[in-house]
């Protein structure tokens, strides 16, 4: 260490040089957002999902376009613009299919043949009121083209497959130039594309809300502890170059940043000022004592710098727990998240310490502060402690068992739309479908016939409709289309487009003919449900957002129906789609954070074996940091938040952060027994040198995650709240509980 030190002109210019490079390389940072992301790797269904849109594409690539119009949709003016803007769209970029009431029609069987009906007649403004009632008697179209007050009318576009952000931002661009044209200032999108570019743009935004307001609290919080620009300036500066070194990094290795994006600034800000602030601290108090900084720079490494490290691999281990998430956007957080704590350990011990040893201490050090009352405020915790060991272990056993009640309340009804930007134009868009559409949650339920048997059968199809009449009688379950929509379509066309006839015809012989009609008239549509060989189908529909919970019901219920109603001897049903596989993610959460955590105490447990070679000081460290992690998952309880992929973070995070202090404060205490100190002593030597330093990197700690409370990310503003409160939670654990455990156990 003494050697490196003695390059310290080389070492910073070193770190500068990398900080430009990673500057350049930030022009080519890329950001993600796609619900795949929160599928579970390797789980069945997702596999049996992949091999399902080989023959019937992704549930996820359309684009609805909604417009308003005041009080009807049945005004000539507004039916004229929106038929000529549906008519057109066919036309617009990565767009394959398009549909829209007044480009569908009823088939009706003529003498000649079958012809066409308008479902809109909309040259005949006399004859609106009856194609409403017709509308609504068919309930054909009703919440699917047109909502139940006619006041809205929907396009239907379907788009190429998995569209990516600069696809999905040209798409938007031409629809909204087009609304534009056509006069229509009330209009809603919702679906892949515009849940793209939205949750993107919020991702930039948070990004840089994040870095700023993290940066100013940093300085405020530096500057009113040290009180002297240079430490500001030397700190800032260090823990910045350590952050665009992480964000340079992951550009060069073209990782993408996803909807977790926004932590990065915070934690690596806030995680690298607690290592500044640990080995400042103890820098400055060595030279107020007279110490030359070489050596002082050196004692420090050597009492500070090793427990300095270790709280950086510990942190590091915390959030590499999240490696255990089937969830590729959070393994891939806790993974990034990891080397990034290590990025800013390494700048902050080289860098910082480098140019530390070319500024003058008189640049450093403030003669008229003393740092007395914070000494004799931390040895009265310390006298505290020592009064009072019953009380404070009684306090902590209640706190345990107040966190385990919370524990059993917690509950998993995730909503998709808490993933939105509060009041923003995605989220009262999504809520508009919601009310009146149907919502996005796509659910799918593929079809695989047995044997020899066709999806073509009569037998099969008659089985299908079981299924299809089963989940209309959920009214979470909307918009349900199968392919018996065409054979009952027909068999209306044949009773004079009479409603009452929408059904599957009675006879296998009719069956026949008009599936040899279905072929001749509706082939491409009819490809969209029937794969090449005719062995597989599909029922397409959306849910609801109610809450996972509830849909669970729903999905139980309806897989309860196919296994004691259908025949499984001829076809089988299963549920498959994006919906049911971001849903079945969250059931991972639990089980996969309660693997990683105990990976993770594994490992931190094996380190501080190493670090303290005592099973008693192991013990010791461990409890006050279970109890965190205990009073974070009854927040969740008490607080009725759900837990999802998202929030799954927190507990890495608390885990990660909360036994740094831990580490700090056992780690000076060993020092003083090494130098032959009593246990006494050595506690109050803990509390003068250490305590200082723990409430500062808290309070940071605090402030700088309660940034998230500004966010528009409802998650994050969660995370936020929660680790706040957890953190500081654990740094009263550890000044309160770990003095007596001490005293109690060794």
């Amino acid at each position: 260490m003494q050697k490196l030190l003695g390059l310290k002109k080389a070492i910073i210019f070193t770190f500068l040089l990398l900080g430009m490079l990673a500057a350049f390389a930030l022009t080519n940072l890329k950001f993600s957002f796609d619900f795949s992301q929160f599928f579970p790797e390797g789980d069945e269904d997702l596999v049996f999902y992949q091999d399902f849109i080989k023959d019937f594409g992704t549930d996820d690539n359309f684009l609805l376009v909604a417009v308003k119009n005041k009080n009807s949709v049945f005004e000539q003016s507004f039916l004229n613009a929106f038929h000529e803007f549906s008519v057109n769209s066919k036309d617009l970029p990565y767009v394959t299919e398009n549909q829209s009431l007044t480009t569908l029609f009823y088939p009706l069987k003529s003498p000649i043949g079958y012809t066409r009906l308008p479902i809109i007649r909309r040259d005949d403004p006399k004859k609106y009121a009856k194609d409403w009632e017709k509308i609504k008697e068919d309930d054909l179209f009703i919440n699917t083209f047109i909502d139940k007050n006619a006041t809205s009318l929907v396009l239907t576009l379907e788009t190429e497959n998995s569209l990516n952000y600069k696809q999905s931002a040209e798409l938007l661009t031409e629809v909204r130039s087009r609304l534009k044209k056509s006069g229509f200032k009330d209009y809603h999108l919702l679906g892949r594309a515009f849940f793209y570019e939205a949750l993107i743009e919020m991702q930039k935004r948070e990004l840089i809300i994040t870095t700023i307001a993290s940066t100013i609290l940093i300085v405020l919080i530096l500057f009113l502890v040290y009180r002297r620009i240079t430490i500001v300036f030397l700190s800032l500066s260090s823990i910045l170059l350590a952050l665009l070194l992480f964000l340079g990094l992951l550009s060069l290795f073209k990782i993408e940043l996803t909807v977790l994006a926004a932590f990065y600034p915070i934690l690596l800000l806030i995680v690298g000022t607690s290592d500044v602030i640990h080995i400042m601290d103890d820098y400055l108090g060595k030279l107020k004592k007279g110490i030359e900084k070489e050596k002082a720079i050196l004692l420090t490494m050597k009492e500070v710098g090793v427990s300095t490290l270790l709280t950086s691999v510990t942190t590091a281990i915390g959030f590499a727990s999240l490696l255990t998430s089937k969830s590729s956007s959070v393994s891939g957080f806790g993974l990034n998240a990891s080397i990034g704590v290590l990025v800013a350990f390494v700048t902050i011990i080289f860098f910082t310490s480098a140019l530390l040893l070319l500024i003058d201490k008189k640049y450093l050090l403030h003669e008229k502060r003393s740092g007395s009352q914070w000494s004799n405020r931390l040895l009265y915790v310390n006298r505290f402690t020592k009064t009072y060991p019953r009380s404070i272990l009684l306090a902590s056993l209640i706190f345990g068992g107040i966190c385990a009640f919370g524990i059993t309340k917690i509950n998993t009804n995730y909503q998709i739309k808490n993933s939105f930007p509060v009041n923003s134009v995605i989220a009262n868009d999504f809520d508009f479908f919601q009310k009146n559409y149907g919502g996005f949650r796509p659910l799918e339920v593929a079809v695989t016939t047995v044997g020899t048997n066709k999806i073509t059968d009569f037998e099969v199809s008659k089985e299908i409709e079981k299924v299809v009449q089963e989940m209309k009688k959920n009214p979470e379950i909307q918009n349900i289309q199968s392919v018996n929509a065409f054979y009952k379509g027909l068999n209306k066309a044949n009773h004079l487009n009479k409603s009452e006839y929408f059904v599957l015809p009675d006879k296998e012989e009719a069956f026949q003919e008009f599936q040899k009609q279905i072929k001749k008239i509706a082939r491409k549509p009819y490809q969209k449900f029937v794969n090449d060989d005719e062995t597989k189908s599909r029922i397409t529909s959306k849910v609801l957002d109610v809450g996972l919970d509830s849909i669970t019901g729903v999905y139980n219920d309806l897989r309860s129906f196919i296994q004691e109603k259908t025949n499984t001897a001829i076809v089988q049903f299963r549920l498959t789609g994006t919906g049911i596989l971001i849903d079945k993610n969250s059931f991972y959460v639990r089980d996969s954070l309660i693997n990683g955590l105990l990976m993770g105490t594994l490992l931190v447990a094996f380190i501080m074996t190493l670090l303290f070679r005592n099973w008693k000081l192991l013990l010791i460290s461990m409890l006050p940091n279970i109890l965190p992690l205990l009073f974070a998952a009854a927040l969740l309880g008490f607080l009725d938040i759900p837990l999802e992929a998202t929030i799954s973070v927190v507990f890495a995070i608390v885990f990660g952060i909360a036994v740094d202090d831990t580490i700090h404060f056992l780690g000076r205490y060993k020092v003083g027994i090494n130098q032959g100190l009593t246990k006494e002593e050595a506690l109050k030597v803990t509390f003068a040198e250490t305590g200082r330093a723990l409430i500062i990197t808290t309070l940071a700690l605090f402030f700088g995650f309660m940034v998230l409370l500004f966010s528009v990310h409802a998650p994050s503003v969660t995370i936020g709240l929660l680790v706040s409160v957890t953190l500081l939670a654990a740094l009263i654990l550890d000044l309160l509980l770990l003095p007596v455990l001490l005293r109690k156990l060794l």
